[in-house]
């Protein structure tokens, strides 16, 4: 299986199409502070996704779990650009639907590896 091929490397991918798209909405102001450390958050999140995906299962756990750490990271800068009004609601609410997503399948990713050690 191609590593590109993991769900949650693709809804990963398709959050960062979906995140940059947004980027020309935010001011200028925003954008190169907060809208940056998300983007590169993100990039991380799918770096440490794309490396879980890839090492031995007794290798995985670590980063798994920091890619957790910063999709919840994320998640909170993501509604402090809601809340300082450098993205509407609308916009707020389609990331947060696929953060959520991607944070459920890390879960139980993560879940599983540790349930079978």
């Amino acid at each position: 299986m191609n590593d590109l091929d993991i769900p949650i490397f693709k809804k990963t991918y398709e959050l960062y199409k979906t995140f940059y798209a947004i980027r020309q909405t935010v001011p200028k102001q925003d954008r190169y502070a907060l809208w940056q450390k998300c983007e590169n958050m993100l990039l991380d999140i799918m770096e440490h996704i794309m490396i879980g995906g890839q090492v031995p299962k007794q290798q995985k756990l670590p980063f798994l779990e920091k890619a957790s750490t910063e999709i919840n990271m994320f998640r909170i800068f993501v509604r402090l650009a809601k809340d300082i009004k450098a993205i509407d609601t609308k916009k707020y609410i389609l990331l947060q639907e696929h953060i959520d997503e991607i944070g459920r399948m890390l879960g139980g990713w993560i879940k599983s590896i540790k349930d079978s050690q």
